[in-house]
């Protein structure tokens, strides 16, 4: 191969000159300008005299300069050399670099190989690690450190490009080469590993092992090739242009002047010392676990010092949520001050785990915090609406008026408002979400419908006794309120129809719960069936004769089943029930009304006293012509009327014949004494003072309770007073009273005086 064919050139001189008029001619001869990306880049780099200028002319069939093994080991390449390969496509350049670790240069003389080595990383696509065997798992021979260095620098340099190394083992020994690449990729990740003979001593299986590796440099650039990723490489004609900036930058990186051999040598074994002290203080088994403690104790003295404070902000007034920011942020500050103090700044011990326990504990604090007040809110409002809805409701179900459920529906918005105007209020400064408020919002008003719909149940439980307590009222009372006195005058079908027509409809208000304003026909269902005496509609116009009974059912058409409160069939059931309580009332009134007929009409009938005229006539004309007898008469009539006086006569005769009879038999005899004693008295001119009437004798009292007592006998659903009449006499006149009120009939007697 001539050196025409290879055209190489002196790119970079040993004092780190780049050599741009040699680089401009090369390109022009290699044509490098017209292959636009289809154009690969090789580097070799190794120590001084490992043979690489001899593996380049092998493998890629250019001319470096050889060491003269005759002349001894010295530096043969200075500085880096560029070449074309031969007969490789695509087109491949070469660069040779100074070997490294030269005597040349010296011990402390090692930035031109870190800049170099560098500028071949940066610039190439492949680069060929030359090193001897028996160099393998050694720190300085094997360029680990150079190749460290030299990594890191390039990273934060220039951009992360993807450059093949592959290391070529030279003179290889009896150890296989499966056993040497796991030491090389332990030390340097993503390279490729090859191994040679030695070419002095077996120059012709050498030969045979470069032809073999040359086959990998064909088609490099292609995908799965060799050179691998391409996406950092600059088109052919930019190559020059880019070469030279790359050695600008890497001439003035001063990160690569490093100390020298024995520096760094002390430098890294002073950082392993202070390392392994490190290491020992934190994973000593005393000290560890006292730091724990003591952030343990800070960690328990924060969560207090928080509810403390946070105490202390709610007593003064001040929101909620601010309370608990503020509380917050100055336990955690306080909290990482006592954690820096506390801690080993070498030891770089982690406290971010006890400081999340404790942002955690803070929270479930204050969140247990915030419940209890949002508890209590809600249940002071819900004691409000207790107060505020709870007796109206009972009150207005007692009424039972026709606008029962419309006033109770108009209570129940006006206090539900009242009460979450207020409770908003008092947990502005909670700032909770929307969703949790207009939850706890909704919860307020299912709890004041659930008031009205619990006090409704109870007022249906005893809607028999309402019923009872309003028909009496209906039908003890006038229109003025004022007590009835059955006088014989008053219609009692009239007032026991309405009567219990009222206590109808307040059963249908109990009937159901009405508060979602729907219309519904169970009082006319109630009314048609049970007031009007029909138990049946027509069941459709089609039918003749068959009919349904309406309240034969379990449910109402309108009303869902968790709103029903008296089922019809339990509202025929209970009309029943009423009916037959209250039809005594009844009866007793029909009763006081014929009593007080008979006690107003004590003289005999009309055709008696005509019959007394006719029969009783020649006595009356004998009393005519005899004047004796009208005198004795006329004495007779005054007796009889001053005993009827003193007897109380119509008073006696008020609760029946045999009780008026025994009472006057009983009387008789003490009157007449009482009247002819009077009378000797007044004869004498000693009139005595007037003795008091005899009271009722024991026996004709006791009889008369007993004969009227069955009147007086209600059933135990309604009171004594508003089913009985009591009728008393007085000296001038009978007096007949009902519960409340007494009526007086006045009575003109004449009184006789005897003197």
């Amino acid at each position: 191969m001539g050196e025409q064919d290879c055209c190489s050139t002196h790119l970079i001189d040993g004092n780190g000159e780049f050599n741009v008029t040699g680089l401009h001619n090369f390109m022009k001869t290699a044509k490098l300008a017209d292959l636009g990306l289809s154009y690969a880049v090789v580097a070799i780099m190794g120590p001084q005299s490992s043979g690489k200028s001899t593996l380049l002319n092998h493998l890629f069939g250019t001319n470096f300069r050889e060491m003269d093994a005759f002349r001894g080991r010295s530096k043969t390449t200075k500085g880096i050399w560029i070449a074309k390969a031969v007969g490789i496509e695509p087109c491949t350049i070469v660069m040779d670099l100074e070997g490294t670790d030269g005597r040349e240069r010296g011990e402390d003389d090692t930035a031109f190989e870190k800049q170099s080595a560098l500028f071949a990383l940066a610039i190439s696509d492949i680069v060929l690690i030359n090193m001897w065997c028996h160099d393998i798992g050694r720190e300085q021979a094997a360029n680990k450190p150079l190749l460290k260095t030299v990594f890191q620098v390039m990273m934060r340099l220039f951009s992360p490009r993807k450059t093949t190394l592959l290391f070529v083992i030279r003179d290889k020994t009896k150890t296989p080469l499966e056993h040497l690449e796991p030491v090389l990729r332990e030390d340097i990740q993503k390279v490729e590993v090859t191994a040679l003979s030695s070419y002095e001593e077996k120059e012709e299986q050498f030969k045979e092992q470069v032809a073999q590796l040359r086959q990998r440099f064909f088609h490099s650039i292609a995908p799965g090739g060799l050179a691998g990723d391409r996406r950092g490489v600059v088109p052919s004609s930019g190559f020059s242009f880019s070469a030279q900036q790359i050695w600008k930058v890497i001439k003035e990186n001063r990160d690569l002047d490093l100390p020298s051999h024995k520096v760094m040598v002390a430098t890294v074994r002073c950082e392993e010392i202070a390392s392994d002290k490190l290491r020992r203080l934190t994973s000593d088994e005393l000290v560890h676990p006292a730091y724990v403690t003591m952030l343990g104790h800070l960690r328990s003295k924060a969560l207090e010092s928080f509810k403390t404070h946070l105490e202390q902000s709610l007593r003064t007034g001040d929101g909620f949520a601010v309370s608990v920011r503020n509380c917050n942020q100055a336990c955690m500050l306080e909290f990482d001050r006592s954690c820096a103090d506390a801690s080993i700044q070498q030891a770089n011990w982690d406290a971010s785990r006890l400081r999340e326990k404790l942002l955690r504990d803070i929270e479930a604090y204050a969140s247990s915090v915030r419940s209890a007040k949002l508890s209590e809110t809600i249940a002071n409002q819900e004691k409000k609406l207790d107060q505020a809805l709870a007796a109206p409701v009972e009150s207005l179900l007692e009424a039972g008026g026709k606008d029962t459920w419309a006033s109770i529906r108009r209570l129940l918005r006006r206090e539900t408002k009242a009460a979450i105007s207020g409770f908003s209020s008092a947990v502005t400064s909670f700032e909770l979400d929307q969703s949790t408020f207009d939850k706890m919002v909704q919860n307020l008003r299912d709890y004041a419908r659930s008031i009205v719909e619990k006090k409704a149940r109870e007022e249906a439980g005893k809607v028999l006794i309402l019923m009872k307590d309003r028909f009496s009222s209906v039908f003890n009372h006038d229109i003025d309120s004022m007590p009835r006195v059955w006088t014989g005058k008053e219609d009692i079908r009239t007032i026991t129809q309405h009567a219990r027509s009222e206590s109808l409809k307040l059963l249908s208000v109990m009937a159901a719960i009405r508060l979602d304003k729907k219309p519904d026909k169970i009082e006319n269902v109630l009314f048609s069936s049970l007031m009007d005496g029909t138990v049946g509609v027509p069941y459709s116009q089609g039918s003749i004769g068959d009919s349904v009974d309406p309240l034969a059912s379990s449910s109402w058409a309108e009303i869902p089943l968790d709103k029903t409160l008296i089922t019809p069939v339990q509202c025929k059931t209970l009309w029943r029930q009423f009916k037959s309580e209250t039809d005594y009332s009844v009866a007793l009134a029909y009763s006081a009304q014929e009593a007080y007929k008979k006690s107003n009409n004590w003289l005999p009938p009309p055709w008696a006293i005509l019959a007394m005229i006719v029969l009783g006539f020649n006595e009356f004309m004998l009393l005519l012509k005899n004047p004796l007898y009208p005198m004795i008469l006329f004495v007779v009539f005054l007796l009889a009327k001053a005993l009827w006086v003193q007897m109380d006569i119509p008073g006696e005769f008020r609760h029946g014949y045999l009780a008026g009879v025994l009472s006057v038999t009983s009387r008789f005899l003490p009157t007449v004494m009482n009247l002819l004693r009077r009378l000797a008295e007044e004869a004498q001119g000693h009139p005595a003072p007037e003795t008091p009437r005899p009271p009722h004798s024991l026996a004709s009292h006791s009889l008369r309770t007993q004969t009227y007592q069955p009147n007086l006998s209600v059933s135990s659903s309604v009171p004594d007073s508003s089913v009985s009449t009591h009728i008393s006499s007085t000296e001038g006149g009978v007096e007949y009273s009902s519960p409340q009120l007494t009526h007086r009939r006045g009575v003109n007697v004449e009184q006789a005086e005897f003197s």
